[in-house]
């Protein structure tokens, strides 16, 4: 009985070993991160951090878009002399803002939408290829492993850096970003959604001589085809939240308004957009949520 029991005690006692040596790494690594970004003097809080973010939080507690309904109608903006530079409607003025940050968060539904579906279509290839129970050749495999494997260790934000001067200023350069970096995190997902599959039913198929077309439509597409709607909903809501930093370099939606506001030091305005942000992101996280449990 005992010597039974030896090798899986060895073996538990050899995953413990590996974990606290793993952990002993991760702890190294986090003490050398801290030593010398405390030597390099980069741990500074500044020279008011508390009094800077009070005032910062204050800001924030006042969004922009309460001006709608408490702003002065007359706003006076004078020298400092006293002479009347200039007469504003601040209701007005946040109301014009707000259908603007309205069109913003159109582009950035645009972006997000029009990216993932790309992004999807140009993966799905790829991960028929690098699905291991499919057999491809072996060449075909590795070479779409590769693809994926760099598109998705490159950052939308790099490749929206690359494409805005290739392309140009706009929402096209935007969706091509979150095209291309959604098209390696959609085929490593699709991937492991094919090799998760039964292979009975390929295998029956297959015996009546079907080409690897009828085998992936009749046998492999009806089977994957809820977990790829279930990967589609969560990598659309992450292109939302990732497609509203695409503007700050060029490429349009929230992003833009976000950089416009913090440039300006506007932290009421910012908080007006990080709220349409939020309201944003959770709305399609709901409807994400309905649609997967209607599929389970």
């Amino acid at each position: 009985m005992t010597n039974a029991q030896d090798p899986t005690g060895a073996t538990r006692l050899s995953g413990r070993l590996r974990f606290l040596g793993l952990a002993l790494a991760y702890s190294l690594l986090v003490l050398a991160c801290l030593w010398s970004l405390g030597a390099e003097g980069d741990l500074s809080l500044g020279r008011n951090p508390l009094a800077n973010l009070v005032k910062t939080m204050t800001e924030f507690a006042h969004p922009s878009f309460l001006d709608i309904w408490f702003g002065e109608a007359r706003l006076e903006y004078r020298s400092d002399d006293g002479t009347l530079l200039r007469v504003e409607n601040r209701q007005q003025v946040e109301a014009d803002y707000l259908a603007g940050l309205a069109r913003a968060a159109w582009t950035t539904i645009r972006i997000a939408t029009l990216g993932s579906l790309l992004g999807a279509l140009m993966a799905l290839p790829l991960a028929v290829l690098t699905a291991r129970n499919l057999a491809a050749p072996r060449a075909l495999a590795w070479a779409a492993k590769a693809v994926l494997d760099v598109m998705r260790s490159i950052h939308t934000l790099v490749f929206g850096l690359v494409l805005v001067g290739i392309v140009g200023l706009g929402p096209t350069a935007g969706i091509l970003a979150i095209g291309l970096h959604s098209m390696g995190t959609y085929g490593k997902l699709f991937a492991e959604a094919i090799e998760s599959l039964d292979m009975a039913a390929i295998h029956a198929v297959q015996s009546v001589g079907a080409s690897r077309t009828q085998v992936f439509f009749n046998a492999v597409w009806p089977s994957v085809l809820p977990q790829f709607v279930s990967s589609h909903l969560y990598i659309w809501e992450f292109n939302i939240r990732d497609s509203t930093i695409l503007g700050i370099i060029g490429a349009g939606g929230l992003g833009l308004l976000i950089s416009e506001a913090t440039s300006l030091f506007q932290w009421g305005r910012l908080a007006t957009v990080l709220l349409v942000v939020i309201v944003l992101v959770g709305s399609f996280d709901a409807m994400s949520r309905r649609i997967r449990r209607a599929l389970s």
